[in-house]
């Protein structure tokens, strides 16, 4: 009886160390992708370039020139932020009221007021068309 019982504590502590090294192994992962190995800056829309503006003034100092990131913020090129895992509403609600910390360890980002909704949809289409460039393409999300 007291060895089942020792089996099953060194069972659950392997499942839990097996758990945050998979997440520790995510976490490196997506750091290791948070820049492309040589960004694609496409020939822009008309929509997508009035956007590029709005980004460069109001975007650009937290998520970097061109969505690359910094380190007061995450890329937006990184596949985490496909169309399939964080939609056009997501990134209009992250701008709106602002969006809690979940993927990247930079806090919350606060909401953006000064944005008006014409350069919200004009930002997400600039942002949507960098990404595209970059292989960033809608895949479904699965949890």
């Amino acid at each position: 009886m007291r060895i089942i019982q020792i089996a099953a504590k060194f069972g659950v502590a392997g499942l839990f160390l097996g758990g945050l090294a998979l997440v520790a192994g995510d976490m490196a992962g997506a750091a290791g992708q948070s820049r492309p190995a040589k960004l694609v800056v496409p020939e822009l829309s008309d929509l997508a370039k009035t956007g590029n503006a709005a980004f460069d003034q109001t975007c650009a100092k937290c998520h970097g020139t061109h969505g690359v990131g910094t380190d007061k913020g995450p890329p937006l090129l990184h596949p985490v932020y496909n169309p399939g895992h964080h939609g056009d509403a997501a990134f209009y609600r992250a701008v709106k009221s602002g969006s809690r910390q979940h993927h990247w360890r930079f806090g919350n980002m606060p909401p953006q007021p000064h944005i008006t909704e014409k350069q919200i949809g004009a930002i997400i289409r600039y942002v949507r068309e960098i990404q595209e460039a970059n292989g960033i393409v809608f895949r479904r999300h699965r949890m």
